[in-house]
């Protein structure tokens, strides 16, 4: 009986024996060179120091009153560049889009004083008129009724006066009563008031009651002397509604421009500021002026408020709804000036490093008044002479 051996023999002897081909062999060789070059790339990596980090560390002395530190030896150094606050005399300008308007105290709404058609229209949009000059003319019924009613008046007026007489001529002689003289000096009194009533609507209407030769036709005349700057009827409207404008008549010898301040801006806008405005149909003249008015009252759409100045207008060179550019000028003040590259936002505020012992910083909260190019203006939290980052602060405030 064979050995174990034997049979083992035996046994590797009957397995088939491997084949090594061309493509087994060059995989072999491309797995053991990477394998060589990856325990050589590893063993040299050990050896060889540490990459520098990519931001420079500074030393915070102090967590709770947020001082920062830049060490000596610190390659921020030569990245930081602290100067002085200086101070300057600035004058704030406010630019904004304005209009022309009439002046409301200058202008007059010309009503119909009756109702009735207009048989004649004299004046279109833009006309000047001048105060008497007729406007137009209604062909009304009413004015016809008015004068028959002041004729009736007068007539009663005139028969009471002599039935008044009568009685007092008759009253010694006792063929009256005292009675009949008192009714005939109430019926006279009445006869006043209702001639003194239909007096007055003539004249309200603006015809006289001793016009001879009366008419349906009422011309209606301008109260007056400006131009026609609204304009609602036409020839051969007719006119129901005493509330309803014929046309406005503005004198515009006096105009307004008004402009929208800004709400965060109220308070650089004082009455009587200096003002210089250009028109965009005059933009190589600058007209000058002064704040007249502003507004007590904040427009709530639009968050701005009103103010106005006022020019002298008697060539009517500005005219109503023009457009202008308004330059208002604050006072002159002096502030502390800073490049804006020294602001740093820091949730939603702004603030600066200031320098408070060599190489020591503290973050400091500023408010800003303008930016004009790349300076800013601080109205509270520098003082002049100060020294503080004005480039690099990004790298400190973490």
């Amino acid at each position: 009986m064979p050995s174990k051996r034997q049979q083992r023999h035996v046994l590797l002897r009957s397995l088939p024996s491997p084949k090594l081909t061309f493509p087994t062999i060059l995989f072999l060789v491309v797995v053991g060179a990477w394998l060589v070059l990856f325990v050589s790339s590893a063993l040299r990596g050990s050896t060889r120091a540490q990459p520098p980090l990519t931001r420079e560390r500074v030393q915070v002395l102090s967590k709770a009153g947020g001082r920062i530190k830049v060490p000596p030896e610190s390659p921020l150094r030569s990245k930081i560049v602290i100067a002085e606050v200086g101070a300057k005399e600035v004058q704030r300008k406010l630019v904004l889009p304005a209009v022309v308007e009439v002046n409301p105290a200058r202008s007059v709404r010309v009503l119909p004083p009756l109702a009735g058609r207009i048989a004649d229209l004299n004046v279109r949009l833009g006309s000047r008129v001048t105060e008497g000059q007729v406007l137009a003319v209604i062909d009304s019924g009413d004015l016809a009724q008015a004068y028959s009613d002041a004729a009736k008046a007068r007539s009663v007026l005139d028969l009471t006066k002599q039935a008044l007489d009568r009685s007092l001529a008759l009253e010694p002689t006792r063929a009256i009563s005292v009675k009949d003289r008192e009714q005939a000096q109430s019926d006279y009194a009445q006869a006043q008031a209702e001639f003194k009533r239909a007096e007055s609507r003539l004249k309200a209407i603006g015809v006289s009651t001793d016009q001879q030769e009366q008419s349906r036709l009422l011309p209606v005349k301008s109260p007056i002397s400006g131009s026609v700057t609204d304009l609602q009827v036409g020839l051969g409207a007719y006119l129901n509604d005493a509330t309803a404008a014929i046309m406005t008549i503005a004198d515009l010898g006096t105009v307004w421009v008004t402009a929208g301040v800004p709400e965060k801006d109220t308070a650089l806008v004082v009455k009587g500021q200096s003002v210089e405005v250009v028109f965009t149909a005059y933009p190589d003249t600058v007209f000058k002026g002064q704040v007249l008015f502003v507004s007590d009252v904040l427009d709530p759409d639009i968050r701005r408020t009103k103010v106005r100045i006022a020019f002298q207008n008697p060539d009517v060179r500005l005219k109503p709804n023009m457009f202008a550019s308004a330059t208002f000028f604050a006072p002159r003040q002096m502030l502390p000036v800073i490049p804006t590259a020294a602001l740093l936002l820091r949730e939603e505020v702004d603030q600066v490093l200031v320098e408070i012992e060599p190489w020591v910083f503290e973050p400091r909260r500023v408010e800003t008044g303008y930016q004009e190019g790349d300076q800013a203006a601080i109205t509270q939290g520098l003082k002049p002479g100060e020294r503080i980052v004005v480039r690099g602060g990004v790298l400190l405030n973490d």
